[in-house]
C-alpha cells in the first residue's frame, strides 16, 4: 500500500530523514515509534505531499505520491495530534464539514456522518459545541471528522493523548474495529502498552532511519532483556548485590536502597527467578514483594534506542 525508498529531508544543517526505507501492506495497523525529534512526523508529512523532500520516492496505493495526487488523497483520513475542528460548529456540523470535503452526495454523506457519530458514541451530542465537550469527547470527536468518509488508509497521530481510560479504551477498540472493517492503519503514540494492545507490526524510527521492524514478538527477540524481577522491602549489602549479578544470566542490577527495592534484568533462561531466591533464602535475607516480567515494548524501546519515548 506504501512504499517509501531513501527519503531524504533535510531542514538546513539538520538532517530529519537520512535515507528512509519504509514498506506498509495493506491491512495493518502500522505503530510508528520513535524519540521526540526521530522524524515520525516528518516522514507522515512528507507522505501526504504537505513536505517537499530532497531525495527519494513515495508511492501510495501503487502510484507515486504528489501535492496535487487528489484521487489518492481522497482515500485517506487524518487524525492529527491536536484537535482540529470548528469551535463556532455543533458536533454534526463538524463531522459534517470534514465529510464534505470528499463525499459531495448529501444523502451518502448524511449516511457517513451518522455513521461515524454513532462509531465514535457521540449520539447524546451531536448538537453540542465542541467547547462544552469533555477532553475524551472532543478526542472522539477528532477522529469522527478523519474517518466519517471512511478512507481506505487512516492516519492516527496520538489520538489519546490526555484522555481518561474509559474515553481511551472506546478510542482503541475503534481503531481496531475499522481495521477489521477494511481500513489499513498508521498509529503513532507515546503510550507503549496501546501499541503493543493493537499493532500487528510496529517500526522504531531514530535519528531519520528506521532501526528495529516487525511484530511485538519480534522485536522483543532483538534485545537483551528476557525477563525482569523486582523485589521489594530487601536490604543488601554491596557483596550481595555483587554476589546476585554474578549469578547465571543476570546481565544487570538496580539497587535503590533508599526505597530497598532491586529490580534485575535477566537473558532469556528457565529458572532466573528460584536461582535469586535461593540465593536470599541462603542468605537468610528477608524481603517483602516480589514479581516477575516478561520483556515489554517499552524495555525494547529503551534498549534499541537509549532513550525515553518522551525525551
Amino acid at each position: 500500500m506504501i512504499h517509501i525508498e531513501n527519503l531524504v529531508k533535510r531542514y538546513g544543517e539538520v538532517l530529519a530523514l537520512d535515507h528512509l526505507n519504509l514498506d506498509i501492506t495493506e491491512g495493518e495497523i502500522f505503530g510508528l515509534l520513535g524519540p521526540n525529534g526521530s522524524g515520525k512526523t516528518t516522514a507522515i508529512n512528507c507522505l501526504l505531499a504537505l513536505l517537499k523532500y530532497d531525495k527519494g520516492e513515495i508511492t501510495v496505493f501503487g502510484e507515486p505520491m504528489h501535492p496535487d495526487s487528489y484521487e489518492q488523497k481522497r482515500q485517506i483520513g487524518i487524525v492529527p495530534q491536536n484537535v482540529a475542528v470548528f469551535e463556532q460548529m455543533s458536533v454534526y456540523e463538524n463531522i459534517d464539514y470534514f465529510c464534505g470535503l470528499y463525499v459531495k452526495e448529501k444523502q451518502k454523506r448524511r449516511e457517513l456522518v451518522e455513521e461515524a457519530i454513532a462509531f465514535v458514541g457521540l449520539e447524546d451530542y451531536r448538537k453540542m459545541l465542541p467547547r462544552k465537550l469533555s477532553g475524551g469527547l472532543l478526542r472522539r470527536l477528532n477522529i469522527a471528522c478523519g474517518i466519517a468518509h471512511q478512507p481506505r488508509l487512516i492516519i492516527l497521530d496520538e489520538p489519546t493523548v490526555a484522555v481518561d481510560p474509559q474515553s481511551r479504551n472506546k478510542i482503541l477498540e475503534g481503531i481496531v474495529a475499522l481495521n477489521k472493517k477494511g481500513s489499513t492503519i498508521i498509529y503513532t503514540s507515546h503510550y507503549m502498552e496501546e501499541v503493543e494492545q493493537i499493532c500487528t507490526r510496529i517500526v522504531i524510527m531514530d535519528h531519520g532511519r528506521c532501526i528495529a521492524s516487525g511484530t511485538k514478538e519480534e522485536l522483543k527477540q532483538m534485545i537483551k532483556t528476557g525477563e525482569t524481577i523486582c523485589i521489594e522491602g530487601v536490604m543488601l549489602t554491596d557483596g550481595q548485590i555483587e554476589a546476585i549479578r554474578a549469578l547465571p544470566h543476570v546481565f544487570q542490577t538496580d539497587y535503590k536502597q533508599e526505597e530497598s527495592r532491586l529490580v534485575i534484568k535477566c537473558t532469556s533462561a528457565k529458572h532466573n527467578l528460584i536461582r535469586v531466591l535461593n540465593y536470599l533464602q541462603q542468605e537468610e535475607v528477608p524481603f517483602g514483594r516480589v514479581f516477575s516480567e516478561l520483556p515489554t515494548l517499552n524495555d525494547v524501546f529503551l534498549e534499541i534506542t537509549g532513550k525515553e519515548l518522551r525525551d
